[in-house]
């Protein structure tokens, strides 16, 4: 029998709804370690379902590291709800973190490269966790990195 204690801690961490803790805790016999990568790879398998959505809404994100290094992102979505949540505003955040540690040359570099955070975890790989999340489509569309 799974704990509501036990559903509510990994809603606290992964952000998922009620149902799909609860799924992923009978089908990992209460683990949440495993219950944790079992939502990862649902989320990852929504993700893959929406990616033909056109994604006209979104936002622009930037980020000004020591006055040396600039970086714009742009990030697009289905519906300008989403580009409003803080999940949403946080990828945009990240990505310019990624982009001015790392110095992507294009959009598809920048998706495989790890995440600077958890090495674990590519960029595309982050996306697709938070469009699983989120419900919606999110793409990468462009970003520019200025130095001085």
């Amino acid at each position: 029998m799974i704990k509501i204690d036990d559903i509510k801690k990994l809603r606290e961490v992964t952000g998922a709804g009620v149902a799909d803790c609860r799924e992923a805790l009978e089908a990992t016999a209460g683990n949440l370690k495993e219950a944790q990568e079992f939502l990862k790879k649902k989320g990852i398998e929504k993700a893959e379902k929406k990616s033909g959505r056109q994604t006209s809404q979104g936002r622009v994100f930037s980020y000004v590291h020591g006055g040396k290094i600039g970086v714009l992102v742009s990030l697009a979505c289905e519906t300008d709800f989403v580009a409003k949540t803080d999940d949403f505003a946080n990828l945009g955040k990240e990505i310019c973190l990624q982009v001015a540690s790392m110095d992507p040359k294009n959009v598809e570099q920048l998706l495989q490269q790890e995440y600077i955070r958890d090495p674990k975890l590519t960029i595309d790989a982050m996306v697709k966790t938070v469009i699983g999340k989120l419900g919606e489509n999110i793409k990468v569309n462009e970003f520019s990195r200025i130095t001085i």
